[in-house]
C-alpha cells in the first residue's frame, strides 16, 4: 500500500485517534499500534500527541496518569461525554463524504 499524503491525514486524523480512544480507554504508543493496523502506515508520536494535547483542549478526551508495573507512569486517554457528540456529527458526514468519494472513483473506473 502507497503512503498516504500528510495534507490528506490532517483532516481525518485527529477524528480517527477519537474514534480509537471511544473503543477503551488507551496510552499513546497504543494508539499509534492501532493506527498503523488500521493502515494509516508510520504515524509518528510528533505526529500523534499534538492531536491528543488537541483533543483534549477539545474537551473531548480526558487524561489520567497509571502507575506501571514495567516502568515509568503512563497517561491514558479517554473519551469525554463532548468527545462522543463530536464523533456523532462527524461520522455521518464523514459516511456521505466516502459515498461521494466511491462514486467518482467509480466513474473514474467506468
Amino acid at each position: 500500500m502507497s503512503k498516504i499524503e500528510t495534507q490528506m491525514l490532517k483532516g481525518t486524523l485527529d477524528n480517527a485517534i477519537l474514534m480509537i480512544i471511544a473503543q477503551g480507554e488507551t496510552y499513546g504508543y497504543a494508539l499509534l499500534q492501532q493506527l498503523g493496523d488500521a493502515g494509516f502506515g508510520e504515524i509518528t508520536e510528533g505526529t500523534v500527541y499534538p492531536l491528543l494535547l488537541k483533543l483534549q483542549r477539545n474537551g473531548w478526551i480526558s487524561a489520567q496518569r497509571h502507575a506501571t508495573a514495567t516502568g515509568p507512569d503512563r497517561k491514558y486517554y479517554r473519551i469525554t461525554a463532548d468527545g462522543e457528540a463530536h464523533l456523532a456529527e462527524f461520522l455521518p458526514q464523514w459516511t456521505q463524504l466516502v459515498v461521494a468519494m466511491n462514486r467518482l472513483i467509480a466513474r473514474q473506473e467506468g
